[in-house]
């Protein structure tokens, strides 16, 4: 049987729906859909409760239009023991499909597509066949699958069209055998289809792909055209027209597409293009009222109430606090039945119980985290998130003239949901509801709509930048020009790949780039592995509801959070050295004087859009970063090589 382990966390990121993974047995895998995630693989239904895995986030609920979320299950292995009748929630896995389809023997290089749920070894038809002439005897050769498939920016995958490629047909009336043989050569050059009809071709500029050109539609001129991309295996595969993505879906167990007319390219299957994962995520915030206790919300947000209560809604039966005292009594003994009616109008309203301040020039995402901003700005004792502000008047001159705050959050709660996946970019055109419906061959309706998710605890830092100081070093002249660098590039990528439209300002690139900076330094400082750490950014320039802020936090808590090493690093005595040192050494990068004239000339990293950053500087791993370690300068933290005076730290080692 094909199996692989996968941590509960990683079917998440970056194992999640749509994602190619390699079982023990070296096959390919892709990760099935989410319709059949809680079932058991034989079919058996008795003892299977999702209810289990049910957790409520609200604020989460609320943005991606969810009733609920859910846990991947965990595997539980059946026990033996003959008293026991059913035990829930064993046996259950995540399902998957083989992919790519197609294999090849190493021994006669014959192609061979097999189903999606084909299983354990495939053997090599050709060799099987006994030669009458010769005498040889059939070989039991297993196959292995290939490497090359094809994918296209909407999110689709396919097996590599190697028929229509070889034959230079969109629908070949050749079905002889083919073979895949490699020569040995360092380029795709090297490696060639044949097929017994004669045709062959090698895979040579498969995986290529040419900036967006205009489209001349008929009636349209030529420059209110949109941009299109183009790639080699569209435009070359076959002489009778381009070969689009028919938008194929083989992780729902699809063999048909359902039309996407996207161009494709060629792709390596292990290539880091063919899935990224698309979360959303949440730092949980206690809810209340006067007659509702927070500890009560959060007990009617945990999974066992929010079961129960989902359990009631399907049967028909309304839920009060006679229900749940008769059912659940000793949960409820403390609180009384107005409490108990006061809990359940906050649960069910999905809507915050403090003012939030509405800010019209916000995008969904600053709107978002204002709460958030808020919370860790005033601070919070309660069972899920604990975070004390520092008097400033404790840290030296180092942290105080340049931070407004300081605030060590000793523990959160971290809610990390899947909302779909993209491929070849990171970003693409897709709204969410889009990409939802990518997960799901029959997406549910509400009051059963649900998307997997995982919770992590942690610790973090939380810093606050001085808003005066920040205020006048991002109107200065020479900053804003070098920003413009950024936005001129990003505008290009954002007309090629039709992304939202962003401006990106001065105190975005500084809080950023800093995130990094202190994130690098503190794996030196704490012991954390460099993945383990991520930032979280608040940043807004709305006139009367600027943020500029950043919260550094562990990213890989267990059930009790970490052991405070993080935070002790926030605290006076110890943020001053992280601090200057983090500064000291971006002053000088390892690839300097290179890596500050790249970034001014012609731009570096993910689509060009960082200028002074690098792997040797400022780059964090892409799980951390929120920006896929794009816009980052060193230049606005301690100046340029020609220009120093534009660093907002450089006086703190100058």
């Amino acid at each position: 049987m094909t199996t692989r382990s996968v941590r509960r966390g990683q079917l998440i990121a970056p194992f999640g729906t749509g994602a190619m993974v390699v079982a023990r047995d070296g096959t390919s895998l892709i990760v099935a859909g989410l319709d059949h995630w809680f079932e058991r693989e034989d079919g058996r239904t008795s003892g299977v409760d999702p209810d289990e895995f049910r957790f409520q986030e609200w604020r989460l609920e609320q943005v991606l239009d969810v009733d609920f979320f859910q846990f991947p299950p965990d595997l539980r292995r059946r026990r033996r023991d003959f008293w026991i009748a059913d035990q829930p929630n064993t046996g259950l896995t995540i399902p998957t499909f083989r992919f790519p389809q197609w294999h090849v023997c190493n021994l006669c290089h014959a192609l061979q597509e097999v189903p999606l749920v084909e299983r354990g070894r495939v053997l090599c038809a050709s060799c099987q066949r006994p030669d009458v002439k010769s005498g040889v005897k059939p070989k039991r050769i297993p196959m292995v699958q290939v490497r090359f498939i094809a994918i296209c920016e909407a999110g689709h995958v396919q097996d590599f069209p190697w028929r229509q490629w070889v034959h230079q047909s969109l629908r070949p009336q050749c079905d002889q055998d083919m073979k895949l043989i490699a020569t040995g050569g360092a380029t795709l050059a090297a490696t060639r289809v044949k097929c017994e009809c004669g045709a062959e071709r090698s895979l040579e500029h498969i995986t290529e792909a040419d900036p967006p050109r205009p489209s001349t539609g008929v009636g349209q001129p030529a420059a209110q055209a949109p941009a299109l991309p183009s790639t080699y295996l569209t435009d070359n595969l076959a002489l009778g027209g381009p070969y689009t993505c028919p938008g194929l879906r083989p992780w729902l167990g699809k063999d048909s597409g359902d039309g996407c007319g996207r161009p494709i390219r060629g792709s390596l299957r292990g290539a880091t293009n063919v899935h990224y994962s698309k979360t959303r995520s949440a730092i949980y915030l206690p809810r209340a009222s006067d007659q509702a206790p927070r500890d009560l919300v959060e007990l009617m947000e945990s999974a066992e109430i929010a079961g129960l209560l989902n359990l009631l809604t399907k049967i028909g039966e309304s839920f009060n606090a006679a229900a749940l005292r008769g059912l659940r009594g000793p949960l409820f003994v403390n609180y009384t039945d107005e409490q108990i009616a006061a809990a359940l109008t906050v649960v069910g309203s999905k809507a915050p119980t403090e003012a939030v301040p509405v800010v019209n020039a916000d995008d969904e995402e600053t709107r978002f985290r204002r709460a958030e901003f808020a919370t860790l700005r005033a601070g919070r004792t309660e069972s899920q998130l604990v975070c004390r502000p520092v008097p400033m008047v404790d840290y030296q001159p180092a942290v105080l003239k340049f931070f407004s705050k300081v605030t060590l959050v000793e523990k959160l709660r971290e809610t990390r949901a899947l909302t779909g996946f993209t491929r070849v970019y990171p970003e693409n055109d897709q709204t969410l509801e889009e990409r939802k419906s990518m997960l799901w061959r029959t997406p549910p309706i509400s009051p059963s709509r649900w998307l997997p998710a995982h919770i992590v605890y942690g610790e973090g830092i939380y810093l606050e930048v001085e808003p005066g100081l920040l205020a006048a070093w991002e109107t200065r002249e020479g900053v804003v020009d070098r920003i413009s660098l950024l936005n001129d590039r990003y505008r290009v990528t954002q007309e090629n790949r039709q992304l939202p439209a962003r401006f990106v300002t001065p105190r975005l690139v500084l809080i950023h780039t800093l995130a990094h900076l202190l994130m690098n330094q503190l794996t030196f400082e704490c012991g954390y592995g460099s993945a383990s750490l991520r930032e979280r950014l608040f940043v807004s320039a709305a006139p009367g509801a600027e943020m500029g802020g950043l919260l550094v936090y562990t990213a890989a808590g267990d059930s009790e959070g970490t052991l405070g090493g993080l935070v002790r690093m926030g605290k006076p005595g110890n943020l001053e050295g992280i601090l200057v040192r983090a500064i000291t050494r971006a002053r000088w990068c390892s690839a300097d004087p290179v890596c500050m004239e790249l970034g001014e000339s012609g731009g570096q990293g993910p689509d060009s859009s960082n200028l002074a950053a690098c792997h040797n500087c400022g780059l964090a791993p892409e799980t951390s970063c929120e920006e896929f370690n794009r816009f980052l300068d060193r230049g606005v933290v301690v100046g340029s090589l020609d220009a120093s005076e534009l660093g907002f730290f450089g006086s703190l080692v100058s």
